[in-house]
């Protein structure tokens, strides 16, 4: 499952995708798995999330950040949900078509029972038609 949050620069995805994070935790049985730019929000997590910088690794394309996930998934059979804040730069598609990237993803999402939560700067006309049906914020 794919679930998108959607919303130019300065709306507030970040401060939704943490409380989100934050309060699924407290349900989930499984691992759950949060991917950022930086290590600027570990502080707001709960403990039990695993926050993970990914400009401290050497990811520098799509295909790249796409068996960075993979290899996430393999390491963790309890892992549940990833939430990815900044999608855009930490898959390095900023100015690009996401379309392909999103599809990756659900294949992976489905074939593993891993539910991905993402953050998009982009405004909800943006996202390409076939998404549309996964945005569960726009702000």
């Amino acid at each position: 499952m794919v679930q998108l949050i959607i919303g130019n620069k300065g709306r507030g995805k970040t401060r939704y995708l943490l409380e989100k994070v934050n309060s699924e935790v407290k349900d989930i049985l499984g691992n759950i798995c949060y991917l950022d730019k930086s290590s600027k929000h570990m502080f707001e997590l709960n403990n039990r999330v695993r926050l993970i910088n990914v400009s401290d690794f050497a990811i520098e394309n799509t295909d790249q950040f796409i068996g960075f996930i993979c290899g996430i998934i393999s390491q963790d059979h309890d892992l549940e949900q990833m939430y990815f804040d900044s999608f855009l730069k930490i898959a390095h598609l900023e100015g690009q078509d996401i379309t392909d990237t999103l599809k990756r993803i659900q294949k992976i999402g489905d074939m593993f029972g891993v539910s991905f939560i993402i953050s998009i700067a982009m405004d909800k006309d943006e996202v390409p038609a076939e998404f549309q049906e996964l945005i569960a914020v726009a702000l």
